[in-house]
């Protein structure tokens, strides 16, 4: 019996709501990234970021970053994937999306400007914040529209793994859209899919709510296989839902290591609830001697914050959202963080932003 979020009786509905968006079979990135922009308000602008390259930064800029609003250094152009393009590379984004239902239903946002949870405008800037950095590979969390997603990006040349939560809190809200859980997309062009599978999360021994999804991925040019996870483990604050998190923390690397993940190139990520200095990030590191890509830049920490949002209860502003990698990868850049004054004073999400967490990405080689 998986463990459950809610007691009521739920009332779960397809995946439907977005057939009125129509993706035409023959359609590029660049057509949809202008879709985007064409159907949503000129103000307030989209934010849009750069790549850090590390070749770009001497050793003692890459020991002294004190903060995000500081960082002026010539960059690698979101924009485009040039850097991705050649041998073992490739490029990873993760993303928690913020669920649909859960935003309107459940999430308790305060001070949203006025139509920032509307689903018609919404879906339109996750796209856009999803195309803008060109990733090989997208890893997914809160996932409750996967036919939107899937329907556009499939047109553009992508495939796509998703895996709900077997008791999604979205199907407990009225008007939701199905389940929501977590989705791993890859490049087709890039990538042969050798395997996928995925897991619901135990604690102690008992299925949890939560779940993770493992691809091994070849890359075509070179032929190297490599290992891409994605999780989104328990919310909430508190020493028993700590706890929790480290079991399942404790399942992921059981789980990822059984996959083959300790023997290859590994990126794991996603959504794990939990700031640095909770017991599960040190469980996950060293079960399956992985670091983080952002803490390269920021002198072995992590950035201050990759969620800010305000709920009816308080202001939470800090880092819960990580990239893993082994040994056998290099990381040569990483999209930086919003400041805060792209962020807003209403923080996130809101009319430029999407989401209450903040996409964070970074620039992988496989040496040969």
């Amino acid at each position: 019996m998986p463990m459950g979020s809610f007691t009521s009786v739920p009332l779960t509905r397809e995946d439907v709501q977005d057939m009125d968006f129509e993706v035409p079979a023959l359609t590029t990135r660049e057509s949809l990234i202008n879709r985007c922009l064409s159907e949503l308000p000129k103000n307030p602008p989209l934010i849009s970021r750069n790549f850090v390259h590390f070749n770009d930064l001497n050793e003692g800029q890459n020991r002294m970053l004190p903060s995000m609003q500081s960082l002026s250094y010539d960059t690698v152009n979101g924009s485009t994937n040039a850097a991705c393009n050649d041998g073992g590379r490739f490029r990873v984004l993760t993303w928690n999306i913020l669920a649909q239902a859960l935003a309107v239903g459940h999430d308790n946002f305060v001070g949203l400007p006025d139509g920032t949870l509307n689903w018609t405008a919404r879906r339109l800037r996750i796209l856009h914040e999803i195309l803008l950095y060109d990733p090989d590979v997208i890893c997914l969390q809160e996932v409750d529209h996967y036919n939107f997603l899937n329907a556009c990006l499939t047109a553009i040349g992508y495939r796509g793994v998703f895996c709900s939560k077997p008791d999604s809190p979205c199907i407990y809200v009225v008007n939701n859209n199905g389940p929501d859980g977590c989705a791993l997309f890859y490049r087709n062009n890039k990538f042969d899919l050798i395997s996928a599978s995925s897991r619901i999360l135990e604690i102690w021994r008992v299925q949890s709510n939560q779940v993770c999804i493992f691809a091994t991925l070849r890359l075509k040019e070179t032929g190297q296989q490599v290992c891409v996870a994605t999780t989104h483990l328990k919310a909430r604050q508190g020493a028993l839902l700590s706890t929790m998190r480290n079991e399942q923390g404790k399942d992921v690397a059981n789980y990822v290591a059984a996959c083959g993940g300790s023997s290859k190139p590994l990126v794991l990520c996603g959504d794990f609830n939990a700031v640095p200095t909770e017991p599960v990030i040190e469980t996950v590191k060293s079960r399956l001697f992985v670091e983080s890509a952002y803490a390269k830049l920021f002198g072995g920490e992590e950035p201050p914050y990759t969620t800010w949002k305000v709920r009816g209860d308080a202001e939470y502003c800090h880092t819960i959202d990580y990239i893993f990698h082994n040994s056998f990868c290099d990381i040569e850049s990483v999209l930086m963080l919003p400041t805060e004054e792209q962020v807003g004073p209403s923080r996130l999400p809101n009319l430029g932003y999407a989401s209450d967490h903040i996409a964070i990405a970074c620039d992988v080689k496989v040496p040969l």
